[in-house]
């Protein structure tokens, strides 16, 4: 019975710190490195904007990859940010609407190993 209350406290605590954190909220620099693509595997870093926020970004690769930035509207993707046969890019990206928008990294026919950097920038006034 003890064990049985331990365990349910444990989940209880699991379940509570699992699902107060946003895991779409940027407030520092995500990244990663040595991620690898199989052909025509993907892979994506998504992150909650509101109108205005923006983010600065990097990523080179091994091998070309497609890259966008994108949203889900209903059914439609919407991506205001695409580049196809990319070994490297960076740049700055605001956001024009309250979403939840991915970068998304798409390997072709050759895998690929990949490193991103994703991070907030302050708001211009």
């Amino acid at each position: 019975m003890i064990a049985s209350r331990r365990q349910s406290a444990l989940v209880a605590l699991a379940l509570l710190y699992g699902c107060s954190a946003d895991p779409y909220r940027l407030d520092t620099e995500r990244g990663a490195a040595g991620v690898e693509l199989s052909p025509y595997a993907l892979s994506e870093e998504c992150v909650a904007l509101e109108p205005g926020q923006r983010i600065g970004f990097y990523f080179v690769s091994s091998a070309p990859v497609a890259f966008n930035i994108h949203y889900h509207d209903a059914n439609a993707v919407i991506m205001p940010i695409v580049r196809e046969h990319a070994t490297q890019e960076s740049g700055e990206f605001t956001a024009d609407r309250r979403e939840i928008y991915c970068l998304m990294w798409e390997a072709g026919a050759q895998p690929s190993i990949l490193e991103y950097r994703v991070r907030p920038l302050p708001s211009r006034n």
